[in-house]
């Protein structure tokens, strides 16, 4: 057999004692055959895995075996457990005679840990869009975890202009090995495959893994449903996910905890949507619980959309209905919820935003109860937007800035920080990055800021 890692290895869903491992076996990772996906045969083929301290595999040896499944599209999802916490691990997988890249994760940091936490946030890499330099500039800084609030492909047809072309499958995606097709396409990349090697990542999705704009159940009809399902089940064999799909549905709201500093709690804003709720009533009492109730020191909200209330000034509608201002009864609820440390992470713009969370976000006097930060794009082009108007006509936001990258972020007991880090341009590769602005929290709203609009 050929090699069959062509899609790279990655890891995820960290905890203090164990991680998930992934990878799949792909000789032809765009093979359109939908019977044999990665031009596989047509069986299930053994994969040995391995996970040590050292990158030479030489202290703390793990080792096992696993098969992978056609059903699957061959990706193996190995779940390992009794690691040590907060610990740097380095992994790989042989299979056929072939030995995969190493890859490096790390575990979560013991519950009663007060050491900080480094980690980085990134969304929206369409391929066609432009080239993810990001991504190889996010892996040299290795991060503790990487979080990723959605966008990690996109279903439609490709672009009108391109920057690199999407090859098999152009159309808009809806069938199962049209899914699949386009993660391997977006997993052959360099750079991508770098970052997920670099540090363990936990996801989330937002809705171009399905369709765009979609909630929930769609217009209910069974195709849609068939989609969805094979939308879901094409995410699950391409992340480092510890469940799996259950009767076209995938559980994926939860928590990851870093000791005592940080608790990011990993929203869900697709799957139960309807036009009354983001999260439909169970995500949301399990949120406002945890938001009340966590004894650590930032209450982390990981999820795809604008939080903060955004006024667009122009045409209506000026406030964006697939936002958090769809549902701002049930944002209130949130911000109502007095959880201290409060911070928000999201994506979904394609602009880097950054501002303070306010118990009344139309009276400039309200108290501030929290901090939004909205990450940019990793290469999808960002939308035509007046930064200043926006930020005149919101007080609460205080940044904005064009550019593509990520976020680079540190958490500590003491305060938590963030770096936006941009790249000036995607049509080429090589492009360096700089920090456009940096900002501080120490848990009720922005304290500081290094940095200008642009």
């Amino acid at each position: 057999m050929a090699n069959p890692f062509t899609l790279g290895v990655a890891s995820g869903e960290p905890m203090p004692d164990g991680v998930v491992l992934w990878t799949r076996l792909a000789v032809n990772p765009l093979s359109s055959d939908p019977a044999r996906p990665g031009g596989m045969p047509d069986r299930a083929v053994e994969v040995r895995w391995q996970l040590a301290e050292d990158e030479r595999f030489t202290q703390g040896l793990r080792q096992g075996t696993v098969q992978a499944q056609q059903s699957s599209a061959h990706s193996v999802h190995v779940r390992v457990a009794g690691l040590k916490p907060g610990t740097d691990y380095f992994y790989r997988f042989r299979a056929s005679g072939e030995l995969s890249p190493v890859g490096r994760t790390r575990t979560a940091d013991d519950p009663a840990s007060a050491r900080p936490v480094r980690f980085a946030v990134a969304n929206c890499q369409r391929f066609e869009h432009g080239f993810y330099t990001a991504y190889r500039h996010l892996a040299a800084e290795r991060p503790d975890v990487v979080f990723h609030v959605g966008d990690y492909i996109y279903e439609s047809r490709q672009a009108a202009t391109v920057v690199r072309p999407l090859g098999p499958v152009p159309g808009e995606i809806t069938k199962l090995h049209e899914y699949r097709l386009r993660y391997a396409r977006y997993k052959t990349d360099a750079d991508l495959q770098a970052a997920h090697a670099a540090a363990p990542w936990v996801t989330t999705w937002d809705d171009h893994e399905v369709a765009d704009n979609y909630r929930g159940r769609g217009d209910g009809s069974a195709a849609f449903l068939r989609r969805r399902a094979v939308a879901y089940q094409a995410y699950y064999e391409h992340q480092p996910l510890r469940v799996r799909p259950q009767g076209g549905n995938l559980q994926m709201y939860r928590r990851r905890t870093y000791g005592l500093v940080a608790d990011f709690m990993v929203l869900d804003v697709r799957q139960h949507r309807d036009a009354t709720t983001m999260l439909g009533a169970a995500q949301e009492e399990w949120l406002l619980s945890r938001l009340r109730t966590s004894p650590v020191r930032w209450r982390v909200l990981v999820q795809p959309l604008f939080f903060a209330r955004r006024f667009v000034p122009g045409p209506a509608p000026n406030l964006r209905p697939d936002s958090w201002d769809g549902h701002q009864a049930e944002r209130a609820r949130i911000l109502a919820a007095n959880g201290p440390g409060l911070v928000v992470f999201s994506g979904d713009v394609h602009n880097f935003w950054a501002g303070d969370l306010k118990a009344d976000f139309l009276d400039p006097a309200s108290a501030a109860v929290g901090a939004e930060f909205v990450g940019s794009s990793i290469s999808s082009r960002p939308p035509q937007t007046d930064g200043p108007a926006v930020l005149a006509a919101n007080p609460h936001l205080k940044f904005f800035d064009g550019r593509r990258g990520y976020m680079s972020c540190v958490a500590s007991p003491e305060e938590l920080r963030v770096a936006f880090r941009a790249v000036d341009f995607v049509d080429r590769r090589g492009a360096p990055v700089r920090t456009v602005a940096e900002f501080l929290t120490k848990g009720n709203g922005l304290t500081s800021e290094n940095g200008s609009s642009k």
